[in-house]
């Protein structure tokens, strides 16, 4: 993954630790519970750490927030994982909950594996070049260019480029309020 410039770093280091301190939890329970190290966590607060896309999902899940939120909302801010890189579009919130529009690259040969969302989560995927297979562990659904699916992502799902070629993709995840 390329190096996210300090500001981000920062910004997303000052979203974490204002999550955390909001829920009452220190570095080492909100580590535990996100399955990550806490030297990890308390890197990533201090802005010192380049953030992958499973640690953020990891830590948005725990505190219940949209990954959006972790990335101070910032459009253009982009993360990876291995087989994965995720470009924020753009985030509207609402009444209703949020949106959160992701640009994704799926690089061949990989497997990426994102683990559940919150209850309701819901993703719609629309491959606009390549071929991908994506939703529920299991479940996936195999797409064409031009062709799109959507699921409830409260259950592990994962992503994947076919045929040997890099995939992209525009993912919106709408998260109920």
């Amino acid at each position: 993954m390329e190096q996210q410039p300090d500001d981000v770093r920062a910004a997303v280091g000052g979203r974490l630790r204002a999550a955390r301190a909001a829920r009452g939890l220190s570095v080492g329970a909100l580590a535990a519970r996100a399955g990550i190290g806490k030297g990890s966590l308390s890197e990533l607060e201090n802005g010192s750490r380049n953030p992958t896309l499973s640690t953020l999902y990891a830590l948005a899940n725990t505190l219940e927030l949209p990954l959006s939120e972790l990335l101070a909302d910032r459009p253009g801010t982009e993360v990876a994982s291995p087989g994965i890189t995720a470009r924020l579009l753009e985030t509207t919130t609402g009444d209703e909950g949020t949106v959160e529009v992701y640009a994704l690259t799926l690089s061949p040969g990989a497997v990426h594996v994102s683990a559940a969302h919150g209850p309701h989560v819901v993703e719609h995927l629309l491959v606009t070049r390549g071929a991908a297979r994506a939703g529920p562990a299991g479940a996936e659904t195999d797409l064409e260019t031009g062709a799109g699916t959507a699921w409830t992502s409260d259950v592990e799902h994962t992503y994947r480029a076919l045929g040997g070629r890099p995939a992209s993709a525009v993912l919106v995840v709408r998260t109920p309020t």
